[in-house]
């Protein structure tokens, strides 16, 4: 084995890439319906790092992973979080994890009262619990000394494995039912005009006694089709091509007429469909009603972005990588396509300017002091400044020529990649702190750990699930922002078809880290 550890200690690239090749493998492996995911990155690289001690990258590797997911996470539901900070399920959300938290810090407070453990130990253990990197940088900024981070290396492993842990088993034992939201499955259907309620109106009074859901695509009569104008008459035996679904559609039938097989595109000669991707600069981030799409001639039938498909409302915002089907003549195609840029690349792409912009104002904003009455200052810290920035950038999507919204494809693989990065090197880095710590001390600190990690993740459920009925793919997002480590969040998002606990992590994860920092913060000034 001699071999093998000179090779990995020569080679903390090649290291690296092994963890996560290896990382990803293990966490495909499912045991009575348990797999860790991508945290099994993490618990690989504890493993190679105790193999080969010296093959750790630089700190600085796991530094950048966690601020690229941090701010992709933040870009992706900044809107979502700045309109859901109103409502009631956001209050219950916060409620949850500030009696979390407070009830870890109690935990915290009288490990280090009854085993005499040294305070600045005790904090590191605190931040390694509940896996906060923004915490433990204020800890060590305000002991002036390195002994948080031992407590930070002992507690961390299990900090990321408990609530996943703890998330597998409330799902066996609760059993919860989480339906996955359903595709909004727009259908196309061809209505003849029969009914006498309708024959001789203008469209736009047949229109306003449709349902909003549904939308009139084209006409056509006398044995031609054209785009919805207000002021044509319909006459018996015209045909309104409309798009909906459900119970819409048939609201529209009973109005109109019955349903025809479609043969209106069976003649293309004079309107056809076109879909386009969205990734013009000057269109990204506007609303469709803002558009003036009539003047050019088409008229917009579905907005598709990612796996949900959006009626054309007025007030619908354009993101990048959106695909606009539209109808139109074929001589307006080329217009088309060149108005919304229509890149198909560009749907993997990323404005690495406003990127980089946002990265550094993140950065810039994460070290900026904040005080706490009577106790000194704290900082979010790179990460959490990241976090925070991109939340709010999220909201804003554009500034002037800035973008600062990405495909979801693209901010999708950025955060992957930076979740990966992060997990292979805290993995490797922390590995021998680990071993050497549980050596010095048994394993009192990791027991004491412990009990930080599984009071916080069993209160949150507990509060959450039976006390203020949260729904389980919500509370999921709350365990993970609350307990904090980015491998939670990718197992609950694994373990439930929603995108819930991603956004509540997104609304949880700021303010928790807050909530940490001026917790520890207490409990230092109260031990020293």
């Amino acid at each position: 084995m001699a071999w093998l550890q000179s090779l990995l200690e020569a080679q903390p690239i090649l290291t690296l890439f092994l963890v996560i090749s290896l990382g990803y493998a293990v966490g495909e492996i499912s045991i009575a319906g348990f797999s860790l995911g991508v945290g099994a990155v993490l618990f690989v690289g504890l493993f190679i790092g105790i193999l080969a001690p010296e093959a750790a990258p630089p700190g600085i590797l796991s530094s950048v992973g966690l601020i690229l997911f941090f701010y992709g996470i933040g870009i992706q539901y900044g809107k979502p979080f700045i309109s859901g900070l109103s409502s009631p399920a956001f209050r219950r959300q916060i409620i949850i994890a500030f009696l979390s938290i407070i009830g870890a810090g109690v935990v915290f407070a009288l490990a280090i009262s009854r085993f005499q453990i040294p305070v600045d130990v005790g904090a590191g253990l605190f931040a390694g619990a509940l896996v906060n990197t923004a915490t433990l940088e204020s800890v060590v900024s305000k002991v002036g000394n390195e002994l948080p981070v031992v407590g930070y290396g002992v507690a961390y492993p299990f900090g990321v494995f408990a609530p996943i842990f703890c998330i597998y088993a409330a799902m066996l034992l609760l059993r919860p039912k989480v339906t996955p939201p359903p595709l909004q499955g727009l259908r196309v259907a061809e209505l003849l005009v029969t009914h006498s309620g309708v024959v001789g109106k203008r469209l736009s009074e047949v229109i306003s006694q449709l349902p909003a859901e549904i939308q009139v695509v084209a006409v056509r009569q006398n044995g031609r089709n054209f785009l919805p104008r207000g002021t044509l008459r319909l006459s018996a035996g015209d045909e309104l091509m409309i798009e909906g679904d459900g119970e819409p559609l048939q609201q529209a039938r009973r109005l109109i007429g019955e349903e025809t097989p479609i043969d209106m595109f069976q003649d293309r000669h004079d309107l056809d469909e076109l879909e386009v991707y969205v990734s013009k600069t000057s269109v990204i981030g506007r609303k469709l009603g803002t558009l003036k799409l009539a003047e050019m001639g088409c008229a917009v039938v579905s907005v598709t972005r990612g796996d949900s498909i959006f009626y054309p409302q007025p007030g619908l915002t354009l993101e990048a990588g959106d695909r606009v089907r539209v109808v139109a003549e074929q001589e307006q195609f080329e217009t088309i396509r060149n108005f919304f840029g229509n890149s198909a690349r560009s749907t993997a792409e990323v404005s690495y300017l406003a990127l980089g912009i946002g990265m550094v104002l993140g950065v810039l904003f994460g070290l900026i002091p904040f005080p706490l009455p009577g106790l000194g200052t704290f900082s979010f810290g790179a990460a959490g400044g990241a976090m925070i920035v991109s939340l709010i950038l999220g909201w804003r999507q554009h500034t002037g020529a800035l973008t600062w919204t990405m495909p979801p494809s693209a901010n999708l693989t950025l955060r992957n990649f930076g979740l990966t990065l992060f997990l292979a090197v805290a993995g490797l880095r922390s590995a021998e702190q680990f071993v050497t710590t549980v050596q010095e001390t048994g394993f009192l600190l990791v027991g004491i750990g412990m009990a930080i990690t599984l009071s916080t993740a069993l209160l949150t459920i507990g509060l959450g699930y039976w006390l203020l009925r949260i729904p389980f793919d919500a509370l999921l997002g709350v365990i993970a922002g609350v307990t904090g480590n980015p491998a939670i969040l990718a197992y609950a998002s694994k373990a439930v078809p929603t995108q819930q606990p991603e956004l509540g992590y997104a609304i949880v994860f700021p303010l928790s880290t807050m909530i940490k920092i001026i917790v520890v913060q207490i409990v230092l000034a109260l031990f020293t």
